[in-house]
């Protein structure tokens, strides 16, 4: 122990002690000594937080790498310091208030900036690293915007690593498929972001040579990172990439081999696909012998171990039970073009609109959303969800909002936004929650105006505004702001009802002007990035 390490100790005994029980080993000089005591340790505290021992000076750190993007205008800088120092509620306490909650306006704040192709401030970088090593839901939206300064001085903290990996473009400039040795060295050699980054790149420009890529090193990469670059197969899927991943059905980790089977059942001509089709034809068919045609089920009665390598998880969840989990997968994995030449030719919404017999119809539909979903085919989706302005319970189905939430990503923009529009004004916004959460932004303008009037019906209900926090939080980031100006006579506070919960109005009024500050304040930070 050093003699400045000594002295300190000692003052720190006697701090404990009391200067009465032991006196302080520095002369009072007339001082009191408590007081003695203390002026010491300001002095000592001085010496350790100022004093450095001479050491070797280490070599400094690569020079960081040019960003070639403009800078921001100055205005849409001050603005980014703002949101990158606002705390959760500063808008006014949680979702009361009238003014905009910042915290939420940070992700598209950087999509927007990203996307007119501006450059991070330099001063800026390390408080956007700290938002997204909180934040897990901004890192992509930071890491784009933040650009390759932001990975160079990731790889100074520890604490940002975190940014090596979740990057979505690497460092530099990748090497194109003209350049096979280049890409194999990176490939090698590289971070693992940038080599999810060169895949990617690959994959879109000579899928054969990034899947011989991956294929070169296959055996040799972790479990998880296998998994990750499986799953970039996902882009431009194609039957060429069929060997490899029934080679990868094989594979030791379960994760994996479930990919793989996803995959490939997403191939309707794949051998997995067929071979799935071949067992779940054998469950499901057509009866005719009665007054109406029905769909009658039989589902396996054992899952043997050629199910398991092609995807099937034998053991079922809680509370399921075995035969209807193996019939849900057999048909999710199962090509939906299958079931009209199984069925008797008849179309999807005339398959769907069929009774099947013996309690089976939940078990089926929810198979045949989840394989709408997974194919992508927008004929079986339209079929499953029906009109958007039938009873709830009449639906084909019964297809529950999370599964018209999935199905609704089938459909294109438009369709998708008219369909929520229709829904939202046939039945409210009791169920409209997960399904805005999959429309486009900012919302069409017949949407935006099915939730603004949604919303005023419920106020003059007379309920409070928190029952539909969720639906008013969505429509701060969400709502075109352009509709600020039909806010306006909703901003008041209306006079209570007899059938109005106490103080009900107030608080609408309180939500309403929040929205609107916020869709105008969106409609600033637009302006300061140079957007319309």
């Amino acid at each position: 122990m050093t003699a400045t390490a000594s002295a300190w100790e000692d003052l720190v005994t006697t701090a404990l002690l009391g200067t009465e029980r032991r006196p302080p080993s520095v002369p009072p000089e007339g001082r009191e000594a408590p007081i003695a005591l203390l002026d010491e340790a300001a002095q000592q505290t001085l010496r350790r937080r100022a004093g450095l021992r001479p050491a070797q000076a280490g070599p400094l750190p690569r020079p960081a790498p040019e960003d070639p993007r403009p800078p921001l205008p100055p205005a849409a800088a001050r603005r980014l310091s703002l949101l990158l120092t606002a705390r959760p509620g500063s808008g006014g306490g949680g979702r009361r208030g009238t003014t905009p909650d910042l915290v939420e306006l940070l992700p598209q704040w950087l999509t927007l900036a990203d996307e007119r192709g501006y450059a991070a401030p330099p001063e800026a970088l390390p408080a956007l690293l700290e938002a997204a090593r909180s934040r897990t839901d901004l890192r992509p939206a930071v890491l784009s915007f933040a650009g390759p300064r932001a990975l160079w001085l990731a790889g100074l903290n520890p604490e940002w690593r975190f940014a090596l990996r979740a990057a979505p473009g690497g460092s530099g400039r990748l090497p194109a498929a003209t350049d096979p040795e280049g890409a194999r060295q990176l490939w090698e050699e590289g971070l693992f972001a940038e080599r999810v980054a060169l895949l990617t790149s690959l994959r879109g420009q000579d899928p054969a040579a990034a899947r011989a890529l991956l294929e070169s090193t296959w055996t040799t990469e972790r479990a998880e990172d296998r998994l990750r670059f499986l799953d970039s197969l996902r882009a431009g899927l194609c039957a060429e990439d069929e060997p490899f991943l029934e080679r990868a059905l094989g594979d030791r980790s379960r994760n994996v081999r479930a990919t793989a089977a996803e995959l490939l059942s997403a191939l309707p001509g794949s051998a997995l696909s067929l071979r799935m089709a071949a067992r779940a034809t054998t469950c499901v068919a057509l009866d005719r012998t009665g007054a109406e045609p029905c769909v009658v089920v039989e589902a396996p009665h054992a899952c043997d171990a050629e199910m398991e390598r092609d995807g099937v998880v034998a053991k079922a969840p809680n509370g399921r039970g075995e035969r209807s989990w193996w019939l849900g997968q057999l048909v999710e994995a199962t090509p939906l073009a299958t079931w009209p030449e199984r069925l008797g030719g008849l179309a999807p919404e005339e398959i769907v609109a069929l009774e099947v017999a013996d309690g089976w119809e939940g078990e089926l539909h929810a198979a045949w959303c989840r394989a709408a979903v997974r194919q992508g085919d927008a004929a079986w989706a339209r079929a499953l969800l029906g009109s958007p302005s039938a009873p709830e319970a009449a639906g084909p189905g019964a297809v529950g909002p999370a599964q018209r939430a999935k199905l609704l990503t089938t459909l294109a923009d438009g369709e998708r936004a008219t369909w929520v529009a229709e829904f939202i004004a046939a039945h409210g916004l009791s169920e409209a929650f997960q399904l805005l959460g999959v429309c486009a932004v900012p919302w069409s303008a017949p949407l935006g105006r099915a939730v603004v009037d949604a919303l005023d019906i419920a106020r003059d209900a007379g309920s409070y505004p928190w029952s539909f926090s969720g639906v008013m939080g969505l429509a701060e980031r969400c709502l075109d702001p352009a509709e600020a100006t039909r806010l306006a006579p909703l901003t008041a506070t209306p006079a209570d009802g007899e059938d109005t919960a106490p103080g009900a109005g107030g608080y609408w009024s309180e939500a309403f002007q929040r929205l609107d500050s916020t869709l105008r304040l969106r409609a600033t930070m637009a302006e300061e990035l140079g957007a319309t």
